[in-house]
């Protein structure tokens, strides 16, 4: 926790003030402390991320509401869920508690020798298995004190970038959009058909159009709402009609439900030649094309000076032109 008395950060242009609230009445502590709160909708998760007593988070919880006249979260059911005022605070807070942290930490470089330094890294588990995996090795090797922490996609990687809940967002540029955000490119990948190596219904190394057709499918879905991934959402867009049996959230276990069943399903090939061998799967040219994907990583203009983040970001370059 950092201490500072309130009058310290009173002249701060924090955006609170169009919400009514007497920035004198708010120290370092509490914002923290709110961040927490926000972020993880739990008193006691909260508390334990930043080192505080349950009792000490419902203090602080029963000072900012009268503070913000607001009860900021109430109960539903089991959960707390965030009040209107405590959704519009969750970016402007973020990015105020990160200006403040940069300044106070800012130094003139970074040594990832000695360093410490914590960084966050959103991607889907095909981009972990084939860009974080020699990264992380990489960093392991080079810099001992840096700690990453690996954050599974999310839908709205956008607003990942601007809560400050990651630090790198690796994403394919078709799914990310055009943005105002820094980006780099990594990677293009293409897609492969995969089948059970013994699948009664494709002989050796070629899938029919029809065959491919026929079959049952077995496609990647992202979220709650089951998303098509790119490729298969490119083949319901041209109108192209499949059987679509199984969805998952995982491109990595696509193999190992495929294995020992007439499944077909599209996969990219950068991943699923790792798995070859590991599951009894063959990979087969798509009878019908569909576009290739290029992954890029995502920053939030705030970090594009920090030396630390330009080492992660040249260090995730390195790895990515070494696989290409």
């Amino acid at each position: 926790m950092v201490h500072h008395c309130s009058n310290c950060y009173a002249s701060r242009s924090f955006p609170f003030g169009g919400l009514g609230v007497n920035l004198r009445n708010i120290d370092l502590n509490l914002l923290v402390i709110l961040d927490a709160l926000l972020t993880d909708r739990n008193v006691s998760r909260a508390g334990e991320r930043i080192g505080l007593s349950q009792s000490a988070m419902s203090a602080a919880l029963a000072r900012l509401r009268d503070i913000f006249q607001d009860p900021l979260l109430v109960r539903v059911g089991r959960d707390l869920a965030l009040t209107r005022t405590a959704e519009d605070l969750i970016v402007p807070l973020k990015e105020s508690l990160s200006k403040i942290e940069q300044t106070l930490l800012r130094r003139p470089g970074f040594n990832p020798a000695i360093d410490i330094r914590t960084f966050s890294i959103s991607a889907s588990d095909y981009a972990g298995l084939v860009l974080l995996t020699p990264l992380i090795r990489m960093i392991a090797n080079e810099a001992p004190n840096v700690t990453i922490h690996l954050l599974p996609r999310a839908r709205d990687a956008a607003r990942v970038l601007q809560t400050n809940q990651a630090d790198i967002v690796i994403e394919p540029t078709e799914l990310f959009g055009p943005s105002d955000y820094p980006t780099s490119p990594l990677l293009s990948d293409r897609w492969l058909c995969a089948v059970d190596a013994n699948h009664p219904e494709v002989k050796g190394h070629a899938l029919t159009e029809k065959q491919f057709l026929e079959l049952p499918h077995l496609v990647y879905g992202i979220g709650s709402d089951r998303h098509l991934n790119l490729a298969d959402q490119h083949l319901a867009d041209t109108g192209v009609q499949r059987r679509i049996a199984v969805t998952v959230e995982s491109f990595l276990l696509n193999p190992f439900l495929i294995e020992g069943t007439q499944l077909v399903s599209l996969v990219l090939e950068r991943a699923a030649k790792r798995l070859v061998g590991t599951v009894n799967i063959k990979l087969l040219e798509t009878p019908i094309a569909v576009p290739d994907i290029h992954e890029a990583m995502y920053w939030h203009p705030r970090h594009t000076t920090d030396p630390g983040h330009k080492w992660l970001r040249a260090t995730l370059l390195t790895v990515a032109q070494q696989l290409n």
